[in-house]
């Protein structure tokens, strides 16, 4: 599995190890107690449908880049910085990335999983 960015016809990997929180326990926990995410890896947050979907850092030492996508089109992208920085959009789905991974990535993107 792997996290694709798409944009004017092009595309990309952002990243080739991922994992996908699909139970309530894995959504809870997220990032909480790691000490560090390698290059090329997401935290995917399916979700089902839209809604208001929060995210903190408490717990997590390092900074990542969140993205919050509707029908896999980012609609925010947020740096959260370690153990203090929350974000709340709207969003079926919620990606967590290492910092600077998502920089180049504007709302009206597309990224999806691919198997």
């Amino acid at each position: 599995m792997r996290l694709e960015h798409r944009r004017d016809g092009t595309r990309r990997t952002l990243a080739s190890d991922v994992d996908v929180a699909d139970t309530f326990l894995s959504k809870a926990r997220g990032l909480m107690f790691r000490r560090s995410i390698p290059d090329g890896y997401a935290l995917v947050f399916p979700f089902g449908e839209s809604g208001k979907r929060d995210l903190h850092m408490m717990f997590v030492p390092f900074d990542i880049d969140a993205l919050w996508l509707v029908d896999d089109e980012v609609v925010a992208k947020k740096r959260l910085r370690a153990w203090r920085g929350v974000g709340i959009e709207t969003a079926d789905t919620v990606v967590e990335l290492p910092a600077g991974a998502a920089d180049d990535l504007e709302s009206g993107d597309t990224v999806r999983l691919v198997e």
